[in-house]
């Protein structure tokens, strides 16, 4: 596998990511609909991703999103100050004081416990990434003279609307064009896509994305909505995944994107909202590697746990180009992210790595 990652030493950033951060306020124990407080954080499933490669491996990073210039923009810019990504890449872009022009995004999120599930609960039309269009960013500043090793963007953005699916593409063709690696989380969601197209309208664009992409992430799901990969083999309630029809399906993808260098999907079966059984398994060179399996692994907050698997793997490939460890990378880190509050990880890699040599839960003094 020969990602042809650009030297270090003629790039700004080791990695950026393009996306929509939203100011996520969570109830604790509680639930969202009897809260009387909420703890401020933020989260986006690009930037999680982002965050994580800086925050937990180390890497210089940089977030591509844009936010309405008002005080809860200047509150998401410290947020994201505090995780350490650069934020020199954010376009701002002015609002008339109530949001008729464009807004910020919040998201409310319920951690769920045992029998009840967690709960997300959004409110991100109008915002100002969604409005924001390639023009409000200059691709061509950005990869050509600044330099980006590696560019991680997403299906849950290019579903804001029509102007992030150009947008998307946009930043996609021009980190192509100065060779920088592309990965691409599908991440469908269908209630976000139905207003501007629905399934027809995600279709086309993740298959124009695909053309671009070196890493793909996605589950079953994502595949077969997204590009029209259908899985053999799987149950009828996809709770357990059939790895030779997985890997057929890989094959079927790899064929008409022979770009593809890595295919990666995490696996979980949910036991409880509190209790999932949690995997990975990655593509590579024809061939499937599947992670260590984390069973019984117990959650504190499941949100970001996918993107987190998206940063270890991000961070694995990067370092040692080695399709197996990087899968092993990614199932260790979104394992720990899941142990801790909010949508992004507190986990370091000594952490990870102790937790793929098989350490275990004793106190550590």
């Amino acid at each position: 596998m020969e990602l042809n990652l650009r030297p270090k030493e003629e790039c700004r950033f080791d990695a950026v990511s393009l996306g929509e951060v939203m100011l996520r306020l969570d109830p604790g124990e509680g639930r969202i609909r009897t809260a009387r407080s909420f703890r401020a954080w933020e989260g986006g499933g690009e930037y999680n991703v982002i965050r994580g490669l800086h925050k937990c491996f180390g890497m210089d990073t940089a977030v591509i999103t844009a936010f309405a210039d008002n005080e809860v923009g200047k509150l998401m810019r410290d947020f994201i100050e505090q995780g350490g990504v650069n934020t020199d890449l954010i376009y701002w872009k002015k609002t008339d004081g109530i949001g008729r022009i464009c807004r910020n995004g919040i998201n409310f999120t319920e951690r769920g416990f045992g029998i009840r599930g967690a709960v997300g609960c959004s409110d991100r039309a109008n915002t100002a990434i969604s409005q924001a269009t390639p023009a409000d960013f200059d691709f061509e500043y950005i990869f050509g003279k600044l330099g980006v090793r590696w560019l991680h963007t997403g299906g849950i953005y290019a579903a804001l609307s029509e102007q992030a699916c150009e947008t998307v593409i946009a930043a996609c063709k021009a980190a192509k064009k100065y060779g920088t690696v592309v990965s691409y989380d599908l991440n469908y969601r269908p209630s976000m896509w139905s207003a501007i197209g629905g399934l027809d309208k995600a279709r086309e664009v993740n298959r124009e994305v695909a053309k671009y992409v070196d890493v793909m992430i996605g589950n079953e799901e994502d595949f077969t909505a997204c590009l029209g990969f259908e899985i053999e083999g799987n149950d009828a309630n996809l709770k357990e995944l059939n790895i030779d029809g997985y890997k057929k399906m890989i094959g079927k993808a790899a064929e008409t994107y022979p770009n593809f260098k890595v295919v990666a999907t995490t696996l979980r079966t949910v036991k409880t909202a509190t209790v999932n059984d949690w995997k990975a398994i990655c593509w590579a060179d024809g061939e499937i590697y599947q992670s260590k399996e984390y069973n019984g692994l117990e959650i504190m907050d499941r949100v970001g746990g996918g993107d987190s698997f998206a940063s270890g793997l991000v961070y694995g490939l990067m370092t040692t180009g080695d399709a197996e460890k990087a899968v092993n990378y990614g199932a260790a880190h979104g394992a720990l992210a899941m142990t801790t509050p909010g949508d992004t990880s507190m986990a370091s890699v000594n952490e990870v790595e102790a937790i793929m040599g098989g350490a275990g839960a004793r106190v550590k003094r």
